[in-house]
């Protein structure tokens, strides 16, 4: 870049010090950035080592603060001010650049699969009612402006409809990117990235944030506002929704009123004030359904009833109480972006995490007898007896929706027909729906089962499909922050994670052993594929199995470490009463104290639990 006198650029207290101007004829903008040192154009530069030194070492944390942005396959981080402890680091540089090399990856990617230049490169933009979502969205559109790459707006939107948006006519795109940070606080946002194949792996995220980091680092003027082509404004969720409306009026084939096959039925929808709003309009009230009762369906980014989650005591507590009172047929709640759900019975009886995957398994296996139902390794052992007893395979996975999903892929890939693949956190997809974790999808199955149910002479409800699940006696989740700085706080975490898994295969926790589901292992990185190939681990995790003499195999216990913020979650289940607390206190004494791991690790939350009672 050339250095003229005619341009300005502020520094951090506004004050015009020196200037910059490209030669390459684009508009000069203004920024907030930070330079080591200032450059006089009189005077030749003299840099002293320490200098250097100093600017590397800036380099680096900018280039550390774009990698920790990682989480997972998606990207999220604080933006805006507003939480103790955290400080904005989703900044719009930052969003611009990861933009940028997502374009680029997505560019780099179609031109090899051609064979050559890509002329137009097509990538949708959807986004949650977030308040930050206006700022970030302009750097989205610069960054994949400044890769190349033609832009469509599509609004508020939801993360399945992104992905579907590279595959339904007439628009097709190459790409999609979703603005979101599901249920996470208002301060928070975040990116998913989709191509026509699907979802993006932590891999693939982990290059484009590395190659972001790059250019972040290395750009003197950290945003540019200028779009060499302005986006197009276009609306999918219109065409997103006449797609579940038409699979709902297909599988039903009412015989009486085939174009609205929910009349006389009433349906509340909860959308938490996210994106799921549409669902009642665009869906149910096209299709006959009563939706009188519904909850919070304008979107507010400041989400001022409760949290989006279908797991969210608030959120169940008010649609069963909307549900009980208008004495409705089912109820329905949505996470922010729609990529999960959970629902409430006609009874008032609500249906989220192992109850969701019974449900969801008991529709999947009348329609597929004897398929595998991939989850993760926090559901419960009497889930497993649900889906044996039904006919169905139970392979418990590594926690994380996009591990479970991928799972999925690679068992059908092998010849293993699995069709249902579910996160106890609501997440589920279905190989029918391009292995989609979609949350109105999901919702739709479980409809079209309502209404056949009801057609053929069943008033039971939804809920008589679980009556037999049991539940586990306790159940407990308590966390454990990593007590180191955020960018060694994964090594730190993994480092406990392994200790905890060296200190079960020494048999230093009597009656504790590695747990193991068929082909996938415990023991080698927590329901890692035994194949010549196994998936690379994107967070590690130990499930064990604990047995008593007078009880035998009674409960289980799951260590993770969480890819969302810098702590270990801990996940207790047992049979037996006073179970969950035995084993919490033997995990404190035997292992936290023992090992040492309580200096790493802080263990208020455990040693809390463990002393109350």
């Amino acid at each position: 870049m050339a250095m003229t006198a005619s341009s300005k650029i502020y520094l951090q207290n506004n004050a015009p010090i020196t200037s910059l101007s490209s030669t390459t004829g684009r508009i000069p903008f203004q920024t907030s950035v930070k330079f080591p040192f200032i450059l006089s154009p009189s005077k030749k530069l003299c840099v002293k080592s320490s200098t250097v030194t100093k600017y590397n070492e800036v380099v680096d944390e900018e280039m550390d603060r774009i990698r920790r942005l990682q989480n997972g396959s998606d990207v999220r981080g604080v933006a805006l001010e507003g939480e103790k402890g955290r400080m904005v680091d989703l900044t719009p540089p930052a969003v611009e650049a990861i933009a940028e090399s997502f374009g680029g990856w997505v560019k780099s990617k179609l031109e090899k699969e051609q064979g050559g230049p890509v002329e137009e490169v097509k990538v949708s933009l959807g986004k949650d009612p977030r308040i930050s979502c206006a700022s970030l969205t302009v750097a989205v559109f610069a960054g994949l402006s400044r890769a190349g790459c033609l832009v469509f707006d599509m609004g508020l939107a939801t993360t399945p409809a992104c992905f579907m948006s590279t595959l339904l006519p007439p628009f097709a795109y190459d790409a999609s990117i979703m603005m979101t940070a599901s249920h996470l606080p208002y301060t928070r946002n975040g990116l998913k990235f989709f191509t026509k194949r699907g979802g993006l792996t932590s891999l693939e995220v982990e290059e484009i944030c590395d190659k972001a980091a790059q250019k972040y680092a290395n750009r003197p003027a950290k945003v540019s506002t200028l779009l060499t082509t302005p986006p197009t404004r276009v609306d999918f969720m219109s065409t997103y929704a006449k797609h579940l409306r038409d699979i709902i009026k297909q599988r039903v084939n009412h015989p009486l009123h085939y174009d609205t096959p929910l009349k006389g039925f009433q349906i509340i929808v909860n959308a938490g004030n996210g994106s799921g709003g549409f669902f009642t309009w665009d869906v149910l009230d096209k299709l006959g359904a009563d939706t009188f009762g519904s909850l919070h369906l304008n979107p507010d980014g400041m989400f001022p009833n409760h949290i989006p989650n279908p797991g969210d005591k608030t959120a169940m507590a008010l649609t069963r109480a909307a549900v009980l009172e208008n004495k409705a047929d089912l109820g329905i709640v949505f996470d922010t972006d729609v990529d999960r759900s959970g629902v409430v019975d006609s009874q008032g009886n609500p249906i989220n995490g192992d109850r969701l995957i019974a449900l969801m398994s008991a529709i999947v296996l009348k329609e597929h007898p004897g398929t595998t139902i991939v989850t993760d390794a926090r559901t419960s052992m009497a889930l497993t007896r649900f889906i044996s007893d039904r006919g169905g395979n139970h392979c418990l996975y590594r926690v994380g929706y996009r591990n479970v999903i991928d799972k999925g892929v690679h068992l059908n890939q092998d010849g293993i027909e699995t069709h249902l693949m579910m996160e106890t956190s609501g997440h589920g997809a279905l190989k029918e729906n391009h292995f989609l974790d979609d949350g109105a999808y999901m919702v739709v199955k479980i409809i079209i089962e309502m209404v056949r149910m009801k057609l053929a002479g069943s008033d039971e409800g939804i809920g008589s499909l679980i009556k037999d699940l049991e539940e586990p006696l306790e159940s407990v989740e308590l966390r454990m922050n990593v007590i180191s700085e955020p960018r060694h706080a994964k090594a730190k975490g993994s480092e406990a994670i392994e200790a905890f898994q060296n200190y079960i295969e020494e048999g230093r926790l009597h009656g504790w052993e590695l747990d193991s589901c068929g082909d996938c292992w415990v023991s080698e990185g927590c329901l890692v594929d035994s194949n010549d190939s196994p998936v690379s681990i994107d967070a590690h995790m130990y499930r064990a199995k604990v047995s008593h003499e007078e009880h035998g195999q009674h409960g289980w216990i799951h260590l993770r470490q969480s890819i969302h913020n810098p702590n270990i979650a801990v996940n207790v289940q047992s049979t037996v009463p006073g179970g969950c607390l035995s084993i919490t206190r033997d995990l404190r004494d035997k292992f936290l104290i023992a090992s040492g791991m309580n200096k790493v690790l802080d263990i208020s939350q455990i040693d809390n639990y463990a002393t109350s009672s």
